[in-house]
Parts: C-alpha cells; structure tokens; sequence
C-alpha cells in the first residue's frame, strides 16, 4: 500500500491490497501489510475497551451516534497504525522474520526511523506467556506469512486482553472487599466512602500494593499510616520517596501494620477525627474539597497528592467498579 495514501476503514480495496501480497509466498511486503493491519486492529480493540468503560448515559447517546463513534472509531486506529503506530506491527514483523529496515523501523514507517527503539515491544512487558504461545501459534489456512502474522497477533491480543480483563477484576475485587469498612468510616469522619476506598487505591495502587512484612504478609495499611513515638502496635519498616521543595529523596520510615483491613479504616478514622490538623477534612463532601485538605495538612509530599486523589474520585475506573 503506497505511503501516502488515503486510508478508509470502509474501502474495501484495502483487504483486497493485503490479500495480493499475502499471494506473494513469503513477501516482506505482504508481512508488513499483515502487521500494520493487525495494529490496527489491536487499537480498535483497545479503543472499544475505552468506551465500555464510559458511562452512557449521556443526552446524545443513541444506536445512531454509538455506530457513528464506532465508524470514527475505526478510521482512528486504521490511521494511527499505517502512521507511526504503537510499534506491534514491527514487533509482529520481526517475530515473523523480517528483516530490519536500516532506514526505518523494519520498513513500515520511514518517517519514525529517529523512535527506533523506543516503540512498543512485546518483550520488554510482563505478557510473556502470550509471547511464548504467540510464538507456538499455527500457520494460516494457507501458510503465507500473512497467515502467521495473523495467528501471532491473535494470540499476543488474546494474552492483552486477559490482562485488561483481569485487572478490572482485581480493581472491583479490591473496591467490593474494602466497601462497607470504607461505609462504616465514613458514619465517623463524615467523608462519603467512596472518597476514601479512592484515597486507599492511591496508596496502595487498588490494592496490589499493599505494605508487606519480611516474611511476605500483608500489613493491611491501605492508607500508608506511618508509626510514630506513640504507636505501640506491629510496623513493617522500608525506603519510601518524599518530597522536599519540589524535590524527591528517599528515607527509611516505620508505616503501622493492622491484623485486617477493617482495622486499618478504623485506625484512618481515628487519626482524622483526633488529629487537629485533619479538623478541614473531616465532614468534606466536595472530591475538591477533601482531596486539597489532605494535601494542605500535610498527608503526603507528593506535591500532585490532591491532583492525583481528585482524578481518581471522578475517573471511570472508579465508578465501574463500584456499579460492578
């Protein structure tokens, strides 16, 4: 397909282009062609999960303007792909044995030779199980390379999608185990639940990152409480990142450690209702309002703290969750 070229994800004469250089045995120029388009498909892909993700609720929404958005939808990926990409048809490419493009990155996109290096790799993620079925998967009907790509792709597609699939499960499991704690908080500090399950899923990266002990257990501190002179419960003890005018530096700190979650929000709930300087937090009902009254009092460094809980609090990763 001539660089340059007007691309539509409704002409059929693209599929019609690909199929007579997959006729070509094992064409560079058919393999290319394969690669950009599985791309392509793989961003629609990726587009689609986006838009599942959004409420649709809204005054325009429609079967109309849904299949609009579809159409727009395609176009986007399929220009986007047969531009610079995210580098996966290069990827594909050159599993598939092509041969580096000393101008270019394997010849799909002479313009991106200066990202040579920089774009996506299959290797340098934590999928490597899809990579190593991607590289068992079968030839196509008719073995070209085109056929092969296709099967590579699919199984590297399959190994993405298993992980977006299992990391909103692990987002709504994490949101559905802390939930009525967070409720049971919230009837003692005035703060709705929800703001607080978002300020625990920045701490802790939706659970998955919870303070661990020496021997591996959880410390259930979803809040990142540190142990001061006061403290006379268990602690895990580790390097943290703080922030100093502007600047990041690392220190050894005691953060306290709970035998439960239910323990850790009662610990959090305590701590804002006797501690004078969370006296602005307490009571906040604007995501605004408590997110910057956190920051202001000094619960974290991090001088996007407050920037950082807000956009959790009205992202949609947050309101799937709690509809799931």
């Amino acid at each position: 397909m001539a660089a340059g070229v007007q691309l539509n994800a409704l002409d059929m004469r693209s599929l019609a282009d690909l199929k007579r250089l997959a006729r070509d045995g094992n064409s560079p120029e058919g393999l290319k062609g394969a690669a950009r388009q599985f791309e392509a498909l793989f961003l629609q892909m990726v587009i689609k999960s986006m838009r599942d993700a959004s409420p649709k609720d809204g005054l325009f929404d429609s079967d109309q303007t849904r299949m609009f958005q579809q159409l727009h939808d395609q176009q986007m990926a399929l220009q986007m792909a047969h531009g610079r990409g995210v580098g996966l048809a290069d990827v594909i490419y050159r599993q598939m044995g092509g041969k580096p493009d000393p101008d270019a990155r394997s010849g799909l996109d002479p313009q991106a030779a200066t990202l040579a290096g920089k774009g996506f790799d299959v290797a340098s993620i934590p999928r490597r199980p899809a990579v190593s079925a991607a590289r068992a998967a079968p030839e196509g009907e008719d073995g070209s390379v085109a056929g092969r790509a296709v099967a590579l792709g699919a199984a590297v597609a399959n190994g993405v999608v298993t992980e977006v699939k299992a990391l909103a499960s692990g987002t709504r499991g994490f949101v559905r185990d802390v939930w009525q704690h967070a409720v049971d908080a919230s009837a003692t500090t005035g703060v709705p639940a929800q703001f607080m399950v978002a300020q625990a899923a920045l701490e802790t990266g939706w659970g998955r990152a919870v303070l661990k002990h020496a021997d591996g257990s959880s410390s259930h501190n979803l809040f990142n409480i540190k142990a001061g002179s006061g403290w006379k419960g268990a602690v895990v003890e580790l390097p943290v990142t703080e922030y100093a005018n502007g600047r990041a530096y690392t220190e050894k700190a005691r953060f306290r450690a709970y035998p439960s979650y239910a323990e850790a929000f009662r610990d959090y709930a305590r701590l804002l209702t006797t501690s004078p300087r969370y006296a602005d937090v307490v009571g906040q009902t604007d995501a605004a309002g408590f997110a910057r009254s956190l920051q202001d009092a000094g619960y974290a460094t991090d001088p996007r703290y407050a920037e950082k809980l807000q956009s959790i609090i009205g992202g949609n990763t947050l309101k799937v969750a709690l509809s799931g």
